[in-house]
């Protein structure tokens, strides 16, 4: 989440009074994230999240983003719906730019999750693959190795080494490991994102997984090696925590049991979780505008977990 496009008090209540959620109370910016602009809106009726879709998001694939929270929801997901307007619309345009309103969830992102938190974060996203699988839309996955690899390749090594002098150096690695990527493992919709600030909990509960704009259909054991990757590790990627990578696939197969392949891949598939968010965070990073209210994200914090389960292999999930 982020604010990069700002919208007076007018603009605020002129589009709220299109959503049959009462008056606008108020309306704050939440400066978190790096590809769309985010509110915190309070109403008569209640709190409410308010995005501008920003960046990376094509408008045209907002109904399956939008449709899929509604799906998961209606399932009995920890999930936010989304708020239709009073025409029935999922999203609105302000100034060319999509907007929609979602439901505001309780809970607390966990800055250090303990194992039972993790092992809650687990079943939920189990649950989630389980219930996206009857979701009858479909998008591939824009941000596989392959993808990902290009990006890297297209931010150049000269740029990549302003960033850091060693990260230059990763994008022949990526095509390697594009190279060699798993890809016949089952598959349904996956969040592709679930980083401990994409959750929200009371105590050991999970009462929210948000941010599913990077959603897509892919292997369901890659979304859980993206999740271990996210939350195993302090925020440079320099301490593993083994506690909290079992707790995270317990909880995964208290609800859905993994298969011998989709264990056996898992260090693989960590190391593309690992490579997609080097080549994300590589690009926001050269391509953020200075005035943005963002904080940029070290890509070399993934390289380092790239690292550990080039290192570790199976031990990782041990």
């Amino acid at each position: 989440m982020a604010v990069y496009t700002h919208l007076g008090a007018e603009d605020l209540a002129r589009l709220i009074a299109q959503y049959d959620v009462g008056e606008l109370v108020s309306a704050k910016g939440i400066a978190e994230g790096v590809s769309n602009s985010n509110w915190l809106v309070e109403t008569t009726q209640g709190r409410f999240i308010l995005t501008m879709y920003e960046r990376r998001i094509n408008v045209g694939e907002l109904p399956f983003f939008l449709g899929l929270l509604d799906h998961l929801a209606a399932r009995g997901c920890a999930v936010p719906a989304t708020i239709h307007d009073r025409t029935g619309a999922a999203y609105r345009k302000v100034d060319d730019k999509a907007v929609a309103l979602i439901e505001f969830l309780p809970g607390v992102s966990p800055n250090e999750a303990t194992p039972q938190q993790a092992h809650a974060v687990g079943a939920a996203l189990a649950r989630v693959h389980l219930a996206a699988q009857d979701f009858s839309p479909q998008r591939p996955n824009d941000l596989s190795p392959m993808d990902t690899a290009a990006i890297l390749s297209r931010c150049g090594e000269e740029a990549l080494t302003r960033i850091d002098a060693d990260l230059g150096s990763v994008i022949e690695r990526a095509q390697a490991l594009a190279a060699s990527w798993p890809g016949d493992l089952p598959s349904s919709i996956i969040h592709s994102d679930l980083f401990p600030d994409n959750v929200l909990m009371l105590g050991d509960r999970v009462t929210g997984l948000i941010d599913f704009y990077f959603a897509a259909h892919d292997m369901m054991a890659y979304d859980l090696a993206v999740a271990h990757a996210a939350w195993c590790f302090d925020k440079r990627g320099q301490h593993f925590d083994a506690a909290i990578g079992r707790a995270l696939v317990a909880g995964y197969e208290s609800v859905r049991n993994l298969g011998a392949a989709e264990r056996a891949a898992l260090p693989k598939l960590a190391e593309g979780a690992c490579l997609r968010f080097v080549a994300s965070r590589a690009e926001d990073w050269l391509d953020t505008p200075p005035d943005a209210s963002v904080l940029r994200k070290d890509p070399m914090d993934f390289v380092r977990r790239w690292d550990f389960y080039v290192e570790m292999g199976d031990r990782a999930f041990a």
